[in-house]
C-alpha cells in the first residue's frame, strides 16, 4: 500500500532523510549522528513525530520517531508512501573546479536528475584534490530536498584518457566544445539517434587542451555540441547542458 504523504503531519511539513539501510514495515533505523542532531536539536522532534525516509532502493517510507533521549533516537518504518522509481540514465563527467563551485555543481546536478557524477582530471584542471565523500554528502542533501528517490553515484576521480577508454559502447557522450564549430546542443540532441543512456562531458576553467579536444572528438560515442555564443563558467556550462538534455530527451516533457 502506498499512502499519500500530503496527508502526513510530518516535522516541518515534509522532512525527508536518506537512510542507507533496508526499508520495510517495522524496520528500525538508527539515524547518523548528524541526522540525530538535526532531528532533535534543529527540528525539535519528539517521540511519535513522523518523517519520510528513502534509500534509493525501497521507495519512500513514513517513519515514526521512537526511543528518544537527549542524544539518541530511532526511526521506525510504518508505511510506504511512494513506490521506488528510477530517474533518467544520465551521467555527468566534469573537470573539477574550486571547492564552492564543485559542491554547488553537485547539488544542482542532483536536482537536475543525474544518475552518476564522474570527476575527470584534464591537462588544465586546477582542483585536483577531490573529496568524494563531501560531494556525496552534498548529493544526499540535495536528493532529500528535491524529493528524489535516488542519490547520484559519486565515482572516483579518473583521468581523461581513462574516462574515454572505459566509456561504455552505445552510451552517448555529449562533448561541450567551447571551440564553437559544432551544432547547438538542442539541435544536436533532437537529431541524435537512440543511445544506451547518455553522458555529458565538461572541461575545466581553462578549457580542454587542443590535443585533448582532438582526442575527444575522434571517440566513437562522442556528440560535439556548442552552448551558445557566450563563454560560461565551467559549472554553469555543466548545468546548462543538463537542463537542455532534460528538456529535449529527459523527463521534463
Amino acid at each position: 500500500m502506498v499512502e499519500d504523504p500530503g496527508e502526513l503531519a510530518d516535522i516541518g511539513g515534509k522532512l525527508r532523510l536518506f537512510a542507507d539501510a533496508p526499508l520495510h514495515t517495522g524496520a528500525r533505523i538508527v539515524p547518523a549522528a548528524g541526522q540525530i542532531h538535526y532531528l532533535m536539536h534543529v527540528m525539535r522532534a519528539r517521540a511519535g513525530d513522523r518523517v519520510l525516509l528513502f534509500n534509493g532502493r525501497d521507495g519512500e517510507w513514513r517513519a515514526r520517531v521512537a526511543d528518544v533521549s537527549r542524544r539518541e533516537c530511532a526511526l521506525v518504518c510504518e508505511i510506504e508512501t511512494r513506490a521506488q522509481e528510477t530517474g533518467p540514465d544520465l551521467w555527468l563527467a566534469f573537470a573539477p573546479v574550486k571547492k564552492t563551485p564543485g559542491e554547488y555543481l553537485t547539488q544542482k546536478a542532483t536536482e537536475l536528475g543525474v544518475a552518476a557524477m564522474i570527476p575527470v582530471v584534464t591537462e588544465r584542471t586546477v582542483a585536483r584534490r577531490i573529496n568524494t565523500e563531501r560531494l556525496r554528502a552534498n548529493a544526499i542533501e540535495a536528493a532529500e530536498q528535491s524529493e528524489r528517490l535516488t542519490v547520484p553515484e559519486i565515482r572516483g576521480v579518473q583521468s581523461l584518457p581513462e574516462l574515454l577508454a572505459g566509456w561504455p559502447a552505445g552510451r552517448g557522450l555529449i562533448f561541450c566544445d567551447e571551440a564553437g564549430d559544432a551544432l547547438p546542443i538542442g539541435e544536436a540532441l533532437a537529431a541524435s539517434g537512440p543511445r544506451d543512456g547518455w553522458g555529458i562531458l565538461t572541461g575545466p576553467e581553462g578549457g580542454f587542451a587542443p590535443a585533448e579536444r582532438d582526442r575527444i572528438r575522434t571517440h566513437a560515442c562522442v556528440l560535439p555540441v556548442t552552448l551558445g555564443p557566450r563563454i560560461m563558467r565551467a559549472d554553469t556550462a555543466a548545468l546548462a547542458a543538463l537542463a537542455v538534455w532534460q528538456a529535449v530527451l529527459g523527463d521534463w516533457h
